[in-house]
């Protein structure tokens, strides 16, 4: 999967510098062209001599140290690579990435390169939990870094938890899974149909300044309209309430209630090669909405809930050639509940996850689910982004609606 492949291997200053060596080697095994980029506070950990004899190139870490004339180092490397990987990833290197600065070899051909970026990060447990260190990693994952979560344990100054960078071989294997999916996801696999999805959580007012919503996110259902977009798809995104920007460059309409989703869905539905139902609407809505700010009285209050249209039925019993695909966010019961929502609702798939699992659910960057047809599971994803979640799902969808068969 890796043969032909040329990856950047950027090691950085931590103890987990020493796994970079048995990181580098397992790639070269697996047919990897590996270039590797030394921070000078890695060089404390581990030998430049170390990391070229295992890779079979120069390692540079000095920017000025060009060795041909001919071209300039770090955009010869930048260019090249069809993927940067960072493994170990202090929180310094994290923080010089979210704010665009190149001061060493690595973090200038980190803003040169157009190459997709995986970073595994690497630190003590109370620095990855730092506001700033979560702030900086969700920035970099807003832009399509892939993250590569470290696992938990003992750390070697002493503390138990997570940041220990992931081991060697489970980075070899989501580096492999990464380009088994590109492979897969061939820009045109979905050439000239119209893909519609939907986003977020829904807004139900109960007057001008209250109303009843979910904690849904938009991630998934943005990773999805990118992913679709990237397989040459032409994408529509209706969204309500979200947590990010939707991505740059998709047709995007941006609606409140489950009622104004669904008149937005209508509008593109016959037309449609596929619909993806990502959106967390609201099952009910306030009886009456009030125009004026409804006055504290009283130590209860009653509020009179009704039933929200049903989109997903509606779109199924009504589906002619449209794939249709839903989801379903549970905490128990996953797959009893998922396989009852695609019979009942008409679907071609449903994705469901448990949103009490660990990696899962809203505002995560990562997602855990099972895919269901009309004959039962056809794919458990693991812990993964939801960038490749997306990807896999509407590889799968592809195939399907394209006429490959299961």
């Amino acid at each position: 999967m890796l043969s032909g492949k040329t990856i950047v291997l950027g090691v950085t200053g931590g103890i987990a510098a020493y796994k970079a060596a048995t990181l580098c080697s397992k790639l070269v095994q697996k047919g990897a062209n590996v270039h590797v980029i030394m921070t000078s506070s890695a060089k404390q950990f581990i030998t430049e001599l170390t990391l070229q004899s295992l890779s079979k190139n120069a390692v540079f870490s000095d920017t000025f140290d060009e060795r041909d004339p001919s071209v300039v180092s770090h955009i010869r490397m930048a260019d090249a690579a069809d993927l940067v990987l960072i493994a170990p990833a202090t929180a310094n290197v994290i923080a010089k990435m979210a704010h665009g600065l190149a001061d060493d070899m690595l973090t200038t051909t980190l803003l040169a390169t157009m190459a997709p970026v995986m970073v595994a990060p690497a630190m003590n447990v109370h620095m990855y939990g730092h506001p700033a260190v979560m702030e900086n990693m969700k920035t970099l994952e807003q832009r399509g870094v892939m993250m590569i979560e470290p696992g938990e344990g003992l750390l070697a100054c002493g503390y138990v938890g997570k940041g220990r960078m992931e081991e060697p071989e489970s980075i070899v294997a989501v580096v492999e899974r990464y380009f088994d999916e590109e492979k897969k996801a061939e820009p045109g696999l979905l050439h000239g149909k119209k893909v519609v999805v939907t986003s977020g959580g829904t807004i139900e007012r109960i007057d001008p300044v209250r109303y009843i919503t979910n904690d849904s996110s938009g991630k998934m259902g943005f990773a999805i309209a990118k992913a679709a977009r990237e397989m040459g798809a032409s994408v529509h995104l209706i969204h309500g309430h979200t947590d990010t920007a939707p991505p740059a460059g998709i047709d995007a309409e941006a609606v409140q209630s489950a009622d104004d989703m669904y008149q937005a869905v209508l509008k593109h539905w016959h037309d449609s090669d596929m619909v993806i139902k990502a959106a967390a609407v609201a099952d009910y809505r306030p009886a009456e909405t009030a125009s004026s700010k409804i006055k504290k009285m009283g130590d209860t209050m009653t509020l009179e809930l009704i039933k929200t249209v049903d989109i997903l039925e509606q779109l199924g019993k009504s589906k002619t050639n449209q794939f249709l695909i839903g989801f379903a966010a549970e905490t128990h019961n996953v797959e009893v509940y998922a396989k009852d929502k695609l019979v009942r609702k008409n679907c071609d798939l449903i994705v469901a996850n448990d949103v009490t699992a660990e990696g899962a659910g809203f505002r995560s960057d990562t997602n855990v689910v099972q895919v269901y047809d009309a004959d039962g599971l056809v794919e458990q994803m693991p812990v993964m982004s939801k960038d490749e979640i997306a990807r896999r799902l509407l590889t799968i969808a592809a195939a399907r609606m394209n006429g490959a068969g299961n």
